[in-house]
């Protein structure tokens, strides 16, 4: 295979025009479309933008046949997941920022007679939650669907491509880490930058940096959720195993569903008796974080007791 069908390949493969990677590349259209019919070749800083772009070698691309190294996408596995990946972000992203919005709402709004700031921006959170699983509803039933529908995938993610996901794993991970370290400091010291004798009846501070703290850690956690699905989306052994029901990890996952579900629920049961009973709304938000570590130490025992070679 020419250097100019193997370019053609990798361009088509990433769903670029000749117009877009002529941008990136920062040459005109007719130089791409040269350099695909071979008609003439790049220079050796192009030819190294084309690889480090398409996370191929030099030696692949000016010599092999490149498509021969890549398994084809038929079951459209990778923008299923991507799919999903969003939905499912903007779901845990919803019910985050609606109870950032809460608290907010809670420290702006002045307490009157008849006005019940609280109850109101309880609702206001449930709406967010109503969308939310809306959402992670209409969205598991299309990846239940997808998964019975393709029980077995061929894995077509090359190395370079993985690589490439993991360095941003990382970034967003180590993002994530600092935001919510930042988000503690503010919570912790705040008081330092503002003065001690400061009131105003018409805001609460505290509620204010609470929500701050709570914004932090939304985007945080939105990152957290997004690496998350986007790691599992490159795992196609593991997505195989999981359509295996005699594999351990089918039973291992099924397991970590049922116990952390049914700890949500119980942590949902717990919100609402605090917020409808005690009219708790504004501090009963904190059952959420406190079962989800839970959930996570569940997950971390049963693949600790039951762990399986992929």
């Amino acid at each position: 295979m020419s250097l100019g069908q193997n370019l053609q390949f990798l361009r088509k493969r990433e769903n670029m025009t000749q117009e877009q990677l002529a941008e990136v590349l920062e040459v005109s259209r007719q130089s791409v479309s040269k350099w695909e019919s071979d008609t003439t070749y790049p220079e050796t800083d192009k030819l190294l933008q084309i690889t480090n772009l398409f996370h191929c070698t030099l030696d692949d691309l000016m010599k092999k046949d490149i498509s021969s190294q890549y398994v084809e996408d038929k079951n459209h596995y990778d923008s299923h997941k991507n799919q999903f990946s969003k939905r499912i972000t903007l779901g845990v992203g919803l019910i985050l920022t609606g109870l950032t919005l809460c608290t907010f709402l809670i420290g702006v709004l002045p307490q009157r007679e008849g006005f019940d700031t609280d109850s109101i921006s309880g609702i206001i959170f449930l709406l967010f939650v109503v969308v939310a699983v809306a959402i992670f509803i209409v969205t598991g039933l299309q990846d239940s669907y997808f998964t019975k529908k393709h029980p077995y995938i061929e894995d077509f993610y090359s190395e370079e491509e993985k690589d490439a996901f993991h360095k941003k794993l990382i970034t967003m991970v180590t993002t994530g880490v600092v935001l919510i370290i930042a988000g503690f400091i503010i919570m912790t010291g705040y008081e330092a930058f503002i003065p001690s004798d400061y009131v105003n009846h018409n805001i609460d501070v505290e509620s204010l940096i609470c929500s701050l703290f709570l914004l932090l850690v939304t985007i945080a956690v939105v990152l957290f959720v997004y690496a998350g699905t986007q790691e599992s989306k490159y795992n196609i052994k593991h997505y195989n195993l999981m359509q295996d029901k005699n594999s351990q990890t089918y039973k291992n996952d099924k397991k970590k569903g049922l116990y952390c579900g049914c700890t949500m629920i119980i942590a949902t049961i717990i919100f609402f008796s605090c917020g409808l009973i005690g009219n708790l709304w504004r501090s009963a938000w904190v059952v959420y974080p406190i079962f989800g570590i839970f959930c996570g130490i569940i997950s971390m025992v049963i693949d600790r007791n039951n762990n399986e070679e992929e």
